[in-house]
């Protein structure tokens, strides 16, 4: 049997419009103050086996973190990014301290679904960690960078920091409820995620959000390669970036400025 066709995001003018106005709601902007050299956080969605596996040895030979962002209900299944991740490997992850964060539980389009449904697959999908001996994700990425008001009201609640899928630096002003991210994925992923990271480099007070999902000799358009991912861990590491998980970056971005400085 053939693997159905991956579903995509509305696309629509619609679909782009919707996404330009949740920019503009239940926003929740950064000062950034006591940043001065830049953050990187990598970061895998949904999150294929072979990511929790290839990946976090890549992560873990060069010292640094990451995050996971866990869609439960397709744990152990078949994708076209390869076996997904079962409960074992979520738990060794967790095990071996990087951060689990959340991606409700069916890879639920937020942007077209309606509040209450967002809210139930978030649900859902912590009982599952919680289940597997994972506390409560304080993260959240969107499933499909897909975003709208009423998502960004129900995870303005529930999480310390959200990502979306649009290019851009996080800065002093971001909106860390719909924050930036660069994607690993693709032939071009490589080039694209290396100029990031120049230009994060020279902006000492930013954070670079970079993501992909299947990390494999042969790997779907959403993923890469070991060796691509090796050398982007490996570049970052050679630019001095501060390495932080996606919750850990929020922590130091939403820090307030130091007494003296703010008197």
């Amino acid at each position: 049997m053939s693997e159905p066709k991956p579903y995509s995001a509305d696309r629509s003018l619609y679909g782009k419009l919707r996404r330009r106005l949740a920019r503009l709601s239940h926003t929740r902007p950064i000062g950034m103050p006591r940043i001065s050299r830049p953050m990187l956080t990598m970061s895998f969605d949904d999150a294929p086996a072979s990511s929790a596996r290839n990946g976090a040895v890549i992560l873990k030979s060069h010292g640094v973190t990451g995050t996971w962002f866990i869609s439960a209900g397709l744990l152990g299944q078949d994708s076209h990014m390869g076996p997904m991740t079962t409960g074992d490997d979520i738990r060794a992850l967790y095990a071996a301290g990087f951060e689990i964060g959340c991606h409700t539980y069916g890879h639920l389009d937020c942007g077209r679904a309606m509040r209450e449904d967002i809210d139930a697959a978030i649900e859902e999908n912590q009982i599952v960690l919680r289940n597997l001996g994972i506390p409560v994700p304080r993260t959240f990425a969107y499933p499909y960078g897909d975003v709208s008001p009423q998502a960004k009201a129900v995870v303005d609640k529930r999480y310390l920091a959200s990502r979306a899928l649009h290019h851009g630096l996080i800065l002093p002003g971001t909106d860390l409820n719909q924050a930036p991210a660069v994607g690993i994925e693709g032939d071009e992923g490589e080039r694209v995620a290396m100029a990031w990271l120049e230009k994060a480099a020279r902006t000492p007070q930013s954070w670079l959000v970079l993501y992909t999902h299947d990390v494999r000799k042969a790997p779907s358009p959403y993923g890469c390669t070991p060796e691509v991912l090796n050398r982007i861990v490996a570049k970052g590491v050679e630019l001095g970036f501060d390495f932080v998980s996606f919750a850990g970056g929020a922590e130091r971005a939403l820090m307030a400025a130091p007494a003296s400085e703010a008197a």
